[in-house]
């Protein structure tokens, strides 16, 4: 499959050149699932506004080979130094980050969504996956339109989480995000294998992020929620700069060492004034299913004494419980499954802080 792949591109010039892009390097990151192919195009930086069709070709000459069904063509440019300073530039003189000239990328709007809300962790396995479902879902019941991006491209559990199998339809060349539970979602998942593994460069997967939250046609939303990828690098430092995030929240356990990792988060936000909205604490306690006692397994009360020591708000303590994890495991999220339950509360009570303070921003 590959090298019919390789073959198809090859009918494909570079413009304004008689040297297809096989030949001239621009291939790199062939992925093959099933019926799915990916990979990227490295456009030379002397060829940056001459790229036409380029992409579009690419698309339709894959989509020709018996048995493709789909195909995603990441652009990724080379970049030899950065763009030069603004002139005049404003300095900064927050205590929080050192003065110097602001060369961070404008955000750009995304048409027809109001507000873009990221829910972060400094470290994986906190459960901020899904709390960002619930999340979504609680804003949902409040009567506003609301899509959710998973943008954790090497572990997509978005899908899972919310049951979804099918694909996404791409009309005029625009992704159409699958309606669940009356929530738009958005996964690199939908376009992969469950248990195949993302062995992607950095540069390939920031473009394919930024292609999921430009190419998407989201229609109109009152807030797009982004489960973010754990941790504070590239990935997370390009959606801060480049989506116009309103707020951020963050998600943590109460221990000690998912707390630390969770002030990096915070602070990486802030250094990129991109507003903390609160803290939620989740596997605050666990609840025995059978006897209904609770136990700190992982402590109690850290994140919200932390969210008092930063001055930031106190979103919410979600249990560790058996229900939770299991309709996770199921795609039904217990605020879907069970919208009147003690969980679903939870999650409602702080949907409901965080509109409120995202109304209070307007």
């Amino acid at each position: 499959m590959k090298e019919k792949v390789l073959n198809q591109l090859k009918k494909i010039l570079m413009p304004g050149t008689d040297t297809n892009v096989v030949a001239g390097g621009l291939i790199s990151d062939i992925v093959i699932d099933g019926s799915k192919v990916i990979f990227s195009i490295t456009v030379p930086k002397n060829m940056e506004n001459r790229l036409g069709g380029l992409q579009q070709q690419a698309e339709a000459g894959v989509l020709k080979i018996d048995g493709v069904e789909t195909v995603l063509v990441v652009l990724t440019a080379e970049r030899t130094a950065p763009p030069p300073p603004k002139p005049a530039p404003k300095l900064s003189r927050k205590p929080d980050r050192p003065v110097g000239p602001d060369m961070r990328p404008e955000a750009g709007a995304i048409p027809g969504v109001k507000a873009v809300l990221a829910v972060a962790s400094g470290k994986g396995g906190v459960g901020k996956s899904t709390t960002s479902v619930n999340l979504a879902l609680g804003l949902r019941s409040l009567g506003l339109k609301v899509g959710l991006l998973d943008a954790d491209i090497y572990g997509p559990s978005i899908p899972r989480l919310m049951g979804i199998t099918e694909r996404p339809e791409i009309r005029n060349d625009r992704i159409i995000p699958i309606d669940k539970y009356q929530v738009k979602v958005m996964s690199m998942g939908f376009l992969m294998d469950e248990e195949a593994p993302v062995i992607w460069r950095g540069p390939m997967v920031t473009s394919a992020l930024m292609q999921m939250v430009r190419e998407v046609e989201w229609g109109e939303l009152d807030i797009l929620v982004i489960d973010m990828p754990p941790g504070t690098g590239d990935t997370q430092l390009t959606i801060a700069q480049q989506v116009p995030l309103v707020g951020s929240v963050i998600v943590s356990t109460p221990q000690d060492l998912a707390l630390i990792d969770a002030r990096k988060g915070l602070k990486m936000f802030k250094s990129v004034d991109v507003p903390i909205l609160g803290i939620i604490e989740n596997m605050s306690t666990f609840i025995c299913p059978h006897c209904g006692e609770s136990s700190d397994i992982f402590g109690h009360g850290g994140a919200q004494e932390e969210a008092a020591k930063l001055d930031v708000m106190f979103l919410g303590a979600v249990p560790l419980h058996m229900d939770i994890r299991h309709f996770s495991d199921q795609g039904t999220p217990v605020v879907v499954v069970e919208p009147d339950g003690p969980h679903a509360a939870i999650y409602k009570s702080i949907a409901l802080k965080v509109a409120t303070l995202l109304d209070n921003k307007d």
